[in-house]
């Protein structure tokens, strides 16, 4: 079998996997058995990279651009609206949509994500090596679409650093029907945290759900997940632990790589293979 010898890791999506090259056999089970946490949950955005770098605010920026010139929303009341349907939805999409406007999805995620300054993301390699050792399984949970994770992570040189990616796509699967008025799944809903539970075959009580927003925290929390808020040094309503920066991982959770032991720089050598993307065709 031409993939033998291989392990895939899912995209979670119907369409796409990737495969990451291993010689060898990595036994993570037999010593993630008697750990305490057995699966990371990251965010990405303003979680992997800090706030400051503005890739947020741009982003805000260009979903303003589209309700103006593509949703035709008069202008006074845009960036109100903008930010009012994103604290109320989760996203100003999800908002959108509820409210009736009846756009494309994907070209949504084309204009908002496609003129970004990905430009300011650079290879990361403290954060590359700190993910690589950490023995549990790593998925990345975003309510972006999987185009702009990938991109991210790539600009970031985290390709292989996690076992999937559950996005907009995961959560949203595309249907024959109007979408205008649909409900569109995504964090901070508790259902979209029951949904990934779902989805990754989760242990709530032995996942850890990593994020920057105060309100997915909440959330996280409220579904079982042992929470860390990112990106504030002070706790939080439903944060059992805060982080300055992602980097901040190993002197505030050292419990994660207690189980790991001797395993720790095998298990990098093998998951720092060359990752390759392919299609399976359902």
């Amino acid at each position: 079998m031409e993939n033998q010898g291989k392990r895939a890791y899912l995209c979670f999506r119907c369409h796409s996997i990737y495969l990451l090259d291993t010689s060898q056999p990595v036994e993570m089970e037999s010593y993630m058995n008697g750990a305490k946490f057995d699966c990371l949950l990251f965010d990405m955005d303003d979680t992997l990279y800090p706030l400051s770098l503005g890739i947020n605010l741009a982003c805000r920026h260009n979903i303003i651009d589209y309700m103006l010139n593509k949703l035709k929303i008069e202008e006074s009341l845009v960036p109100k609206m903008c930010l009012d349907l994103y604290r109320e939805y989760g996203t100003t999409m999800a908002g959108l949509k509820l409210l009736g406007y009846d756009f494309d999805c994907d070209e949504f995620h084309a204009c908002v994500h496609g003129a970004l300054p990905y430009e300011k993301l650079k290879p990361n390699p403290v954060l590359r090596n700190l993910l690589l050792s950490l023995p549990q399984r790593k998925i990345i949970f975003t309510n972006s679409d999987e185009a702009h994770a990938v991109t991210v992570l790539k600009k970031m040189g985290l390709e292989g650093c996690f076992d999937g990616i559950i996005c907009f796509e995961t959560l949203n699967q595309p249907s024959h029907d109007s979408t205008s008025g649909k409900r569109i799944l995504c964090k901070p809903s508790l259902e979209s945290m029951e949904a990934v539970v779902e989805i990754a075959k989760l242990d709530p009580k032995k996942t850890v759900f990593f994020d920057d927003s105060p309100r997915n925290i909440a959330s996280g929390k409220a579904a079982g997940f042992h929470t860390v808020i990112v990106g504030s040094s002070a706790l939080l309503p439903g944060a059992d632990v805060a982080l300055e920066s992602i980097h901040n991982i190993r002197e505030a959770l050292p419990e994660l790589w207690e189980a790991a032991g001797d395993h720790v720089e095998a298990a990098v050598d093998l998951r720092s293979a060359v990752v390759a993307e392919t299609t399976v065709l359902a």
